[in-house]
């Protein structure tokens, strides 16, 4: 990259970032229904929406003219303690609701935050944007195809703003990384290499709170929602990460993130195929879902299987060393999302080409910008990257204009979150049925 063409590039990027942050009162008031308040509900209060969701809210609830009016949440305590918290936090007075359909049943709901379990995000988008409302809804879009296909045609047979919790999205050193690439400066991706390591044996477990909840508090029944009935278990309600089909765990959790960067930065919108292995190594404690995993996707054109790259994905809960990490590798050097840092590492050297009579390629190394370093601490409260995709969401909710993470997107990392538990699930090398628009495993749909 010349030098020329990187100071274009950076002033570029600059440029373009500050106008997808910018925000004016002229602007905004020029807006229709700019002056009118959006009242919002809060479905599901638990660690995430206490922790990330509504600190983000509050950030820039007065500035945009939206309200906190109810929280939906099955468990009574969680309504009190809801209520409580958003008092404390300056969020005004709030009213609880024991389910969704009394939440619908009100007349001063405008949009929601949904943060419920995995496996509910979908049903819950769902009832959002049939009930008519706007909705900020939290990833995983979906972890089954059937789920991922209904809140996809949902928000499409609806004018609503959906917003999807895949917070890179909004995230200004993410968007100058996409840029970047879609200059073609940093070339072909030939490999990407992802990481999520933690040494938590406390991950998304809930001693101190799984013997407070007792079933008659709460609503077991609707809780499950269309998932085989079993007894109620206070562990599945409050652990759900740790136990399927609630959730898958780390692909849930954690690879959606990621594999949505790949999504955004290519314009593939699926793996071609995925294999996986892992597994309960360390932590046996009732857990259905590993500990440790390793996931190799392979994407690239479906008519050219001799183009493309692998995304090389490992996860474990059982040493935090390597932390997160995402690096993108061409063969004139890499970008590594961390450091926001372009570099040569890697890249074709004088004498390699040489012996191949090539030119060389080398990447010159230059920073983006400022690195913006991703945590892979609990419940990181209102950090940047949320608070920027809860701001985008809020602004796409008065223009009406298509959010920076939609439903689409939600959909296809969905895609590749089912791809993966299928992968996990029977050991074989899984692929994509586009006109089905379902996961073949072993020659048969699965998902």
């Amino acid at each position: 990259m010349s030098d020329t063409t990187r100071r274009t590039f950076l002033k570029n990027a600059g440029l373009a970032t500050a106008a997808a942050t910018a925000w004016n009162a002229r602007s905004y008031a020029g807006i229709v229904g700019a002056n009118d308040r959006v009242r919002t509900g809060i479905v599901g209060c638990g660690d995430r929406m206490k922790q990330a969701l509504i600190p983000a809210f509050l950030q820039h609830s007065k500035q945009m003219n939206f309200e906190f009016v109810c929280i939906s949440d099955l468990w009574n305590k969680r309504r009190d303690d809801g209520i409580a918290y958003v008092e404390k936090k300056g969020g005004g007075k709030v009213e609880a609701v024991r389910n969704n359909d009394e939440l619908y049943a009100r007349k001063d709901i405008d949009a929601v935050l949904i943060a419920t379990a995995d496996f509910q995000h979908a049903y819950h988008g769902t009832e959002a944007v049939k009930a008519g409302r706007d909705a900020y809804v939290e990833k995983p879009t979906a972890h089954t195809m059937a789920d991922a296909r209904m809140i996809r045609d949902a928000v499409h047979n609806s004018k609503q703003i959906v917003q999807v919790g895949t917070q890179r999205r909004s995230t200004p050193s993410y968007q100058r990384a996409y840029e970047y690439i879609k200059s073609g400066e940093f070339g072909d991706i030939v490999n990407v290499e992802m990481t999520w390591n933690v040494n938590q044996p406390g991950r998304w477990r809930r001693p101190d709170v799984v013997p407070l909840l007792k079933e008659e508090d709460t609503d077991w029944k609707r809780y499950l929602i269309h998932e085989p009935f079993e007894p109620f278990d206070a562990r599945k309600y409050l652990e759900f990460r740790l136990f399927w089909p609630y959730s898958s765990g780390i692909p849930d959790q954690w690879l959606v993130h990621q594999i949505d960067t790949v999504h955004w930065f290519t314009g593939y919108p699926h793996p071609r195929s995925v294999v996986a292995n892992g597994g309960i190594y360390a932590w046996h404690d009732g857990r259905r879902n590993w500990d440790t995993l390793t996931a190799v996707f392979d994407y690239g054109p479906l008519d050219d299987p001799n183009k493309g790259f692998q995304v090389i994905y490992s996860s474990r809960q059982t040493n935090s060393a390597g932390g997160v990490k995402e690096i993108y590798r061409s063969v004139g050097g890499s970008l590594d999302m961390d450091k926001q840092l372009v570099s040569s590492d890697g890249g074709l050297t004088a004498r390699a080409a040489g012996e191949m009579h090539m030119q060389p390629r080398l990447l010159k190394d230059f920073q983006l910008g400022e690195a913006e370093k991703v945590s892979n601490d609990a419940n990181t409260g209102a950090d940047p990257q949320t608070s920027a995709n809860m701001r985008n969401w809020m602004e796409c909710v008065r223009n009406r204009k298509t959010p920076n993470a939609s439903v689409d997107a939600g959909y296809s990392h969905s895609v590749a979150l089912c791809m993966c538990i299928a992968a996990m699930q029977t050991g074989a090398k899984v692929t994509f049925d586009d006109k089905t628009q379902q996961v073949v495993a072993g020659g048969k749909h699965v998902a």
